[in-house]
């Protein structure tokens, strides 16, 4: 799910990590939008917000939507550097570093929320655009730009367009690959529902509040637990099979 890259991933590798991704992402999008009524995981409205008040001539009011667009865009500039410099130095987890540290922003502001009174909600807002920044400039370069989980916009229209492209066959003769375009794309869809009604419920009806964001971290590193086992089981039962081959190859020489 993580690791493979390029022409090795097939579109299991990418539906598995866009359910899990966009889950998160839907989470994270509700906890920050119930807690601070802004939204935390694209920067779409908040860059018509900021053109607005410039528009307006009120350029410090302006300042903190500037903010949340720079935070976003620093988490993909931030992600995308630290994967360049580990494939750069060959190593193999290159794609770790960056899910690791979302999930450290999303477990210190929820239990930070425990402790500490928030008087800097706009501090806690940019740091989630950040994570999401991270995980959605991650996801990119894995998939070859071909998953997308943290917001919607781009989605409903590649896939309103997919949809449109299997009335005409002739003109889009690979099916299946139309296919599995628009199965990907309503499967993120659908997750980042699902873990935008878990969220609420988590934050609303269970009191859960910033805590909620906690679950989306557990979620991210349950993931990577089980891609990491996946992998040494494979890794395992290859060498299995291998030396069964040479064990029987050296039978039949004898």
């Amino acid at each position: 799910m993580f690791r493979h890259q390029g022409k090795s991933r097939t579109l299991k590798h990418n539906l598995r990590i866009a359910t899990v991704l966009s889950f998160v992402a839907g989470i994270v999008n509700v906890t920050g939008f119930l807690s601070f009524k802004e939204l935390t995981t694209n920067v779409t409205g908040h860059f018509a917000l900021f053109i607005n008040d410039v528009a307006n001539f009120e350029f410090w009011k302006g300042t903190i939507y500037f903010l949340y667009i720079f935070s976003f865009l620093f988490g993909s500039f931030l992600s995308s550097f630290l994967i360049e410099k580990l494939k750069e130095n060959k190593q193999h987890h290159i794609f770790l570093l960056p899910t690791i540290l979302e999930c450290i922003i999303l477990i210190a502001i929820g239990v930070t929320s425990n402790f500490v009174l928030i008087t800097y909600p706009n501090l806690i807002v940019c740091l989630l655009l950040f994570a999401m920044g991270l995980q959605n400039s991650f996801v990119t370069k894995i998939s070859n730009a071909v998953v997308r989980t943290t917001h919607l916009t781009g989605l409903f229209t590649d896939l309103g367009i997919d949809i449109s492209q299997l009335f005409f066959p002739k003109s889009h003769p690979q099916r299946d690959k139309l296919k599995s375009n628009i199965k990907l794309r309503i499967y993120i869809i659908l997750f980042f529902f699902a873990g935008g009604i878990l969220g609420g419920l988590l934050y609303s009806r269970f009191n859960f509040k910033l805590n909620t964001l906690i679950f989306g971290a557990l979620i991210l590193v349950a993931s990577l637990v089980y891609d990491d086992l996946r992998f040494k089981f494979i890794k395992i039962r290859r060498s299995y099979i291998q030396n069964n081959r040479n064990r029987n190859d050296k039978t039949l020489i004898n």
